[in-house]
């Protein structure tokens, strides 16, 4: 009996251990928007989005355009799968080269 109640201790606790991780990992990942995808975008607040373009970007200018642009892609069907840094390119993209015209 003592046998299997250490045994059972010990495989209780490496479970635990291995829940603790997956936990971790997966708030980790959850958390820092720029490396995310656009269903991640969606679900983000206002004070976030701003964060990550201007992480994104490196600069303040045309924050409330990059928004606006990223919120208009997010919309777009299929664009759950499309990487954030990939709709940043976009528009920033697209306001230099409307800023030139």
């Amino acid at each position: 009996m003592k046998f299997i109640k250490k045994y059972l201790k010990i495989f209780i606790g490496i479970m635990a251990l291995v829940l603790c991780g997956c936990v971790f990992f997966f708030m980790q990942r959850a958390s820092d928007l720029e490396n995310g995808n656009m269903r991640n975008w969606v679900a983000a607040s206002d004070d976030r989005r701003v964060a990550a373009v201007k992480i994104l970007v490196g600069n303040e200018d045309h924050t409330d355009l990059m928004v606006a642009c990223m919120d208009k892609i997010a919309t777009l069907p299929e664009s759950g799968e499309m990487a954030v840094r990939d709709a940043a390119s976009l528009c920033h993209t697209g306001i230099l080269l409307r800023e030139n015209l």
